[in-house]
């Protein structure tokens, strides 16, 4: 590759952004990084390979990457940087948008020659921190290919159609994570009210056909130690639910368990404190139960039930 294929572009340095930021340079990136928060800025200036900068029209590099909240996040940078990067150049949008977002976008970037790709990402901080990311690509043959490089330093890439597709896939995928997140806590508090062992229960249903990532990691590393700490904002999966069941119904099919689920996180949402980690819906599912699904074996005192 050449020099000014390897610098890179970085907006957007939270939880996730952060690690892969820093990913990219362990990988021989000469990454610029932005971001609203300035202490942000000033930990990732001073990781080898990073280059901190004030401001989103600083980063005219080749290929800019996103890690924002949402679609309106990611147009607000573009509309800033669109001017300003050079006909051939890339933006690669990683954050969870929603597909109309992501298609108004990459209709306005081609008018200055730039290419969009949606890849959404799926995995934990500490996945992002070790290029162990689960990408869903999206867009142009032509710009999928340019994004390789940078893509693959992230994690696994699957090339899963044209733009938007990305997006959409995330959002309904984080869908199925809710689901089966809100499904596997309220079997395991009926569970709990009878008498079994969190720690029992899980061990159980994650060698049998019950288990989802949800019992294999959610509950067993963030819920039962009393954490709540994935590191995804429950505002942030709301966003995503919304989406999702915004697509069930233009497609016109079956939404029971979306609608459900999405009305569960609304009203979880509306109630828990500002900020709250997705996981701690189960919080509030366990407030609604009056008991706590924390056992006797990982060696924290048991409440209520």
């Amino acid at each position: 590759m050449s020099g000014r294929d390897m610098r890179v572009g970085f907006v957007g340095l939270g939880s996730m952004g952060s690690g892969m930021c820093r990913r990219l340079a362990d990988s021989g990136f000469d990454v610029a990084a932005y971001d609203i928060d300035r202490s942000a800025v000033q930990s990732a200036d001073e990781y080898p390979g990073i280059r901190g900068v004030a401001a989103v029209c600083d980063l005219t590099a080749g290929v800019v990457v996103t890690m924002l909240p949402d679609g309106p996040a990611v147009r607000q940078v573009a509309d800033v940087l669109l001017p300003r990067l050079e006909p051939g150049s890339l933006i690669i949008d990683t954050g969870s948008s929603a597909p109309s977002d992501t298609l108004e976008l990459g209709r306005v970037a081609a008018h200055h020659g730039v290419a969009v790709v949606d890849s959404p990402v799926s995995g934990s901080p500490a996945a992002a921190r070790d290029g162990d990311l689960t990408l869903m690509a999206a867009g142009t043959s032509d710009a999928l290919d340019r994004a390789e490089a940078v893509l693959s330093a992230l994690g696994r890439i699957h090339r899963v159609g044209p733009a938007g597709a990305g997006h959409a896939l995330k959002a309904l995928n984080n869908l199925l994570s809710a689901v089966n997140l809100a499904a596997a806590a309220e079997v395991m508090l009926a569970g709990r009210a009878f008498g079994l062992d969190p720690a029992v229960m899980l061990e159980v249903i994650n060698a049998s056909a019950g288990r989802s990532h949800a019992s294999e990691t959610k509950l067993a590393d963030h819920v039962l130690p009393g954490t709540f700490d994935s590191g995804f904002a429950l505002r942030l999966m709301l966003k995503d639910i919304r989406i999702a069941t915004a697509l069930q119904a233009q497609a016109g099919g079956p939404a029971v368990f979306g609608t459900a689920c999405g009305d569960l996180w609304e009203q979880a949402h509306s109630e828990l404190p500002e900020g709250a980690d997705n996981v701690e819906v189960v919080r509030w599912l366990e407030d609604t139960a009056g008991h706590e699904l924390r056992s006797a074996m990982n060696g924290r005192p048991r409440k209520g039930g």
